[in-house]
């Protein structure tokens, strides 16, 4: 490990990956990109100088820099040709398809560039909903569209603790969404194929030639899963089921499934080692198929990833040091953060990361710790402990993530791990024979029957309830000192020594520092909200570990999901109580709620804050000169059009005005 650690481009790596931060959170930079290429290249002549001391502090500026330079470079709305620049009233938008999403309830989804507006090129893209038609096609990769439409800003969470969907298609350069009836857009003719394009239709193609066996929903959704990347057609009960047992990893093409398909080429191609030049040959065809593989799949944008990360794994092999399969490691992660540094934020390139990290650097030193005589006991072991350190190099992120531990997780990878190399081998044949309409009805079955047993036995594994840690609570400050002290820990397996000791000690009282500090947070906040619930009113009043919730929701909807994630975010315990008083009182402030009666004549409030729920019929230019409010709240009871009705009144008379549907919801600390 010290020698890794010492390896000078994992320090790169880090300062890298700094900068990253720095530029995407704080916009450190924000003048013009020539500026900072030429201070880059100012600092990088100083590099010449002979001062061991000079080198590293300004090789390390200049890392961090080029981080921020990257970050710049990559944002599309830094560049000239960004489509927001040319927008005005009236203007015809050409868009290109790029990426079929799954699509919700009553729209289709798409990614989309934005390449043209009148007659000027542009750049950027943007979220494409198109409402659902069972009789018209769906739009395909490549496909171009021309619309006369306004783009809408996306919408963010309006809840606390809520999936950042906004921030989340920001990472990937998207702003704006639009939403089209099928009459609203019109298919250009003339279509240009991309490499994108041509890998979609035949993912397309495979699908319908695999429909054609008849295979059922939830094995074909697997299959499709699997071997093409695509995860539409899984249920969510089925989806439910993978995550529970801790296998959800296995239906996303990731870094496992190119991890194995790398590992069995390599014993499959081993003959080649005794030719001369036969280990040149032998490491080119293994990347050659792994990159057929990423064409199979989709070339998203993790499968291209994990391929990149596997490819230089695969020349690290190729000089047979293991400590050079690190060192390959790391310079994948560099290589990919340099050409798109927004992956350091995506959940799948981190998880895959650590995971191998974990493997490299934990198995090692848990497979010491047994090393049976039989064969089938040694393959065993071996499973269990790469299982096991991948789960140490990717818990922390998990529980700060998911907020779930599936006790289990190694059964089914043990389980099913083993034998996902024949089936993805055997996936790859199945498909590539009904592809070319070669597939014996037999084999069709037989593939069938493997893929309902592994369903069956994720299912059993999944309902062993007991064993899933579930709504735990994790912050990001503990996620961090959680991965000091696994660093740490290995750190002092690995040296045995007095210092590396020190430090594990230090990272066990930061540990236990950070619990009571989030401890003493907890128990000291108090907050009185108003969440946001279409057509449902929602308050919350916090005091400490307590939260007391007074809703009008209907018995079947009380379990909602964003009460949850505040409960699980906070570490906190809730009682619902089904009733609203007319008056609240927290610590200094007094909040009117004003129901459908629409009575707020009380005398003695002073300056409330007052809540409009329920669609009261009041004339509230009245009402603001009657009790004069400091800020009025419109939640997600009320109708649109009084909302907007009242915010036009209320900005007319000066008085701050909130609704939770576009605001999101309101907050009193």
């Amino acid at each position: 490990m010290k020698k890794i650690t010492n390896y000078l481009p994992l320090h790169f790596c880090v300062f890298l990956i700094i900068g990253i931060c720095f530029q995407f959170y704080f916009k450190i930079w924000s003048e013009s990109l020539y500026y900072l290429a030429f201070i880059l290249v100012v600092l990088s002549l100083f590099l010449l100088f002979r001062k061991k001391v000079v080198t590293t502090i300004i090789s390390f500026f200049v890392f961090f820099l080029l981080g921020v330079f990257v970050v710049y470079l990559s944002n599309p709305k830094n560049e000239d040709t960004f489509y927001k620049k040319h927008l005005i009233n009236d203007v015809s938008v050409y868009l290109k398809v790029g990426k079929v999403l799954k699509p919700g309830n009553f729209y289709d989804k798409y990614e989309a560039e934005v390449f043209q507006v009148d007659s000027i090129k542009t750049s950027g893209k943007i979220l494409v909903n198109i409402k659902n038609d069972s009789i018209a096609n769906q739009l395909k990769v490549d496909d171009r569209i021309f619309i006369k439409t306004d783009f809408k800003e996306l919408i963010p969470p309006l809840n606390p603790h809520q999936f950042d969907y906004k921030n989340y298609l920001a990472q990937k350069g998207i702003y704006e969404q639009v939403f089209l009836e099928r009459q609203q857009f019109r298919t250009l003719p003339y279509q240009i194929s991309t490499i994108y394009g041509v890998s979609a239709s035949f993912r397309n193609t495979v699908q319908t030639s695999l429909r054609s066996y008849n295979f059922s929903n939830d094995e074909f959704g697997v299959i499709s899963a699997l071997l093409l990347g695509q995860r539409q057609d899984i249920s969510k009960g089925l989806l439910d089921d993978y995550a529970k047992a801790g296998a959800i990893h296995i239906l996303a093409v990731s870094g496992l499934h190119v991890g194995i398909i790398l590992l069995i080429l390599s014993w499959f191609l081993k003959p080649l080692e005794r030719l001369r030049f036969g280990k040149t040959a032998k490491t080119i065809f293994i990347i050659i198929f792994l990159w057929c593989f990423a064409f199979i799949a989709g070339l998203s944008a993790s499968v291209v990833r994990a391929v990149t990360m596997f490819t230089f794994l695969a020349v690290g092999l190729y000089f047979g040091k293991k400590r050079v399969v690190a060192y390959s490691l790391i310079s994948s992660l560099f290589f990919l953060l340099i050409v798109k540094p927004m992956f350091l934020f995506d959940v799948g390139f981190q998880l895959s990361y650590l995971a191998v990290f974990g493997i490299i650097w934990v198995q090692p030193k848990l497979y010491q710790v047994w090393k049976p005589k039989n064969k089938v006991l040694d393959t065993i072991w071996q499973l269990f402990t790469v299982s096991i350190a991948a789960q140490v190099g990717i818990l922390p992120l998990s529980l700060f993530y998911f907020h779930q531990f599936p006790v289990l997780f190694f059964v089914s990878n043990l389980v099913i791990i083993p034998f996902l190399g024949v089936v993805l081998f055997g996936g790859i044949l199945v498909m590539l024979l009904a592809y070319l309409k070669w597939l014996p009805e037999a084999i069709a079955r037989l593939y069938e029957g493997i893929i309902y047993l592994m369903n069956r036995f994720i299912h059993w594994v999944a309902n062993q309830e007991d064993f899933l840690l579930a709504n735990i609570s994790f912050s990001f400050l503990m996620m961090l000192v959680s991965y000091l002290l696994i660093f740490t820990g290995v750190y002092f397996l690995v040296q045995k020594s007095v210092k590396p000791l020190i430090y594990f000690l230090i990272s066990i009282v930061l540990f236990q520092s950070v619990i009571v500090f989030e401890n003493h947070q907890k128990e000291s906040k108090q907050q009185f909200i108003v969440f946001h619930k279409s057509r449902n009113s929602v308050f919350g009043i916090r005091n400490g570990s307590q939260f007391l919730v007074h809703h009008n929701l209907d018995s079947n909807q009380t379990n909602q999901s964003f009460l949850k994630n505040y409960e699980v975010g906070e570490n906190v315990t809730s009682t619902l109580k089904e009733d609203f008083q007319n008056v609240y009182q927290f610590q200094e402030e007094t909040i009117l709620v004003v129901d459908s009666l629409g009575i707020y004549n009380i005398n003695k409030l002073g300056n409330p804050i007052v809540v409009l729920q329920n669609s009261p019929k009041i004339n509230l230019e009245r009402l603001i000169k009657s009790i004069n409010p400091k800020q009025i709240i419109a939640d997600g009871s009320n109708y649109k059009s009084y909302v907007n009705r009242w915010e036009v009144t209320a900005k007319k008379e000066k008085t701050p005005f909130h609704y939770t549907g576009k605001n999101g919801a309101f907050i009193l600390n």
